[in-house]
């Protein structure tokens, strides 16, 4: 979800968008190329987008007033300058899953602490390198 402001007339919008779609509103173009959150598991959380405005001047022609990434959060850290128009990120539908196809449980079995193997336990012996010898012959 991207919020849109003419600060002109006053009037909002909210564009819910799919990264890749752009959406026209009268003589602005929003393109929403990227929407990320940060991990759960991240201190700092944000949520991100990577947005193109695209505004048409009095001359008819269509200029790019910015591309790149906004934040929910921390809205100083990148700012559309424009006289008329702001944009800013409402939301973001990502969402990260609780387990994956990698995911290893991280519940022990009895009082080991470990599965590794311990020390002189049936340790792998590394892979036989060729010698300098062995590799020069003629």
């Amino acid at each position: 979800m991207i919020g849109l402001l003419n600060k002109r007339n006053g009037i909002w919008r909210d564009l819910k968008m799919h990264p890749g779609q752009a959406v026209r509103v009268g003589d602005v173009i929003v393109r929403l190329r990227a929407c990320e959150k940060t991990a759960p598991w991240e201190d700092q959380k944000l949520t991100g987008a990577f947005v193109q405005t695209d505004v048409r001047g009095t001359d008819g022609k269509w200029r790019r007033v910015f591309s790149g990434w906004l934040y929910k959060e921390s809205p100083s850290l990148n700012v559309v300058e424009h006289p008329i128009y702001d944009v800013w990120p409402k939301s973001c539908a990502m969402q990260y899953p609780d387990t994956g196809p990698d995911t290893v449980s991280a519940v022990s079995s009895g009082n080991s602490r470990s599965s590794a193997p311990k020390s002189g336990e049936d340790e792998p012996t590394p892979p036989e390198t060729p010698s300098a010898e062995s590799s020069n012959a003629t």
